[in-house]
């Protein structure tokens, strides 16, 4: 007998049951389970069976009336059944999001690390890198001499001076940028998959009951 993640009891079934324990108690819910689903069962069962009896009866009527008595008799079957269903059916059908992925769920995975401070640094790098590598394509598209007659605003040396700045500039910034993305892709990861299992291993025993393993490991 469990209670609160702890051992509580442990010995032979009838020891337990005489006991008066909490046992008694799951004992008799799952007794009182077995006869509400008895009742149902009953009351499906307590419903004309042959239609077609209730029709041939119901011809002695108009044809109107005939058709409203078998109707009806087909519909409070299909209640019952689709009550006892669902009510009792320890299995339930997975639920499953059509259409597009909502802009909730962009917004809970940026802000899962760090309240998403780290997304503007992101963005602010990306902005950088393509700049400092249009600059660099820009100087030596402009500094570079067309022709002997025209030569160079500036020396050789400066030339290539300024296009490597450029260029480890450039190259800088993409290296934060790919360190600030993998550590936002490895904390998110970690966060939302231990909110996974912390809610997977602290859920009540009738969550595993009720759901098959496939879909839990497909989480």
């Amino acid at each position: 007998v469990m209670r609160d993640g702890r051992i509580a009891q442990s010995g032979h079934y009838a020891s337990i049951l005489s006991s008066g324990s909490d046992f008694m108690e799951l004992v008799g819910a799952h007794e009182h389970t077995l006869s509400a689903i008895k009742a149902a069962g009953a009351a499906l069962d307590s419903q004309p069976s042959d239609v077609n009896d209730l029709n041939i009866c119901s011809k002695v009527e108009t044809n109107e009336e005939d058709e409203f008595g078998y109707d009806e008799v087909n519909d409070d079957k299909d209640k019952i059944e689709e009550l006892v269903e669902e009510k009792y059916q320890l299995v339930q059908e997975e639920e499953r999001e059509k259409g597009r992925v909502g802009l909730s769920v962009y917004w809970e995975y940026i802000t899962a690390t760090y309240g998403g401070a780290l997304v503007p640094l992101i963005l602010l790098s990306q902005i950088a890198f393509n700049f400092f590598e249009i600059g660099s394509n820009y100087w030596m598209a402009s500094a570079t001499p067309v022709s002997d007659e025209k030569p160079s605003p500036v020396g050789g040396i400066t030339l290539i001076l300024v296009y490597v700045v450029l260029s480890m500039a450039s190259a800088i910034c993409d290296l934060i940028m790919a360190l600030l993305i993998g550590t936002v892709g490895f904390k998110t990861a970690t966060v939302l998959f231990n909110k996974l299992h912390m809610c997977m291993f602290r859920s009540p025993m009738s969550f595993f009951d009720s759901t098959p393993t496939g879909r839990i490991l497909n989480r």
